[in-house]
Formats: C-alpha cells, sequence, structure tokens
C-alpha cells in the first residue's frame, strides 16, 4: 500500500472526513530531510494499511493546506483523529516516534 497524495483540492474528503486516523508527511521534493523520511512513511502506509491512512502533501505545490495547518518547516506530520490534528511531528525522527503515536490511537 502505497501512501496517497493529498492536495489542497481533496485535503478535506481524505484527511478531515476519514473515518480511520490520517498520518500527513507535509514534504518537499528538494527537502532532504523530507526524502530520508519517505521510506518510514512507505513502510508506515505498508504496515498500518487497513488501519491508518497514510497521506503525502507536497508543500509547494499546495501551499493552501499548509498555510491553514501553520506549517513553517518540514519534513511536518501531522497526525489527524476524527478530523483533528492530534499529533505533530517536526523534522526527521525514527519510525519509533510515529508508529508509537499512531498505536496509542488505534
Amino acid at each position: 500500500m502505497e501512501p496517497i497524495v493529498v492536495t489542497d483540492n481533496n485535503f478535506k474528503e481524505e484527511v478531515l472526513n476519514s473515518t480511520i486516523p490520517v498520518l500527513v508527511d507535509f514534504w518537499a521534493v528538494w527537502c532532504g530531510p523530507c526524502r530520508a523520511l519517505a521510506p518510514i512513511v512507505h513502510e508506515i502506509a505498508e504496515e498500518y494499511n487497513d488501519r491508518v491512512k497514510v497521506a503525502k502533501l507536497d508543500v509547494d505545490q499546495n501551499p493552501e493546506t499548509a498555510s491553514n495547518f501553520g506549517i513553517r518547516s518540514i519534513p511536518t506530520i501531522l497526525i489527524f483523529k476524527d478530523g483533528r490534528v492530534v499529533h505533530q511531528i517536526v523534522g526527521l525522527v525514527k519510525k519509533s516516534v510515529l508508529t508509537d503515536k499512531l498505536d496509542s490511537l488505534l
């Protein structure tokens, strides 16, 4: 299972209206730490495939959503449950940091 791509246009439908928790990776092509975090995000998408929705949002192509959530540095991971941000993680982190947050919601 690959992460889904979310945009300014489908963010509400895919993330805010989701019936399961959603991990959103705010990233950009030019961001080195974002590229380093990408394999971890892909692993989480595989491991949590039917329990958590995993999404990626390119902040350069979708500035409205990034601005709405106050994304000032990337990578930033926001974890949503019931349409609300319940966790925010900024920077390159270990996989266990993300999985611990997700496990606390399941």
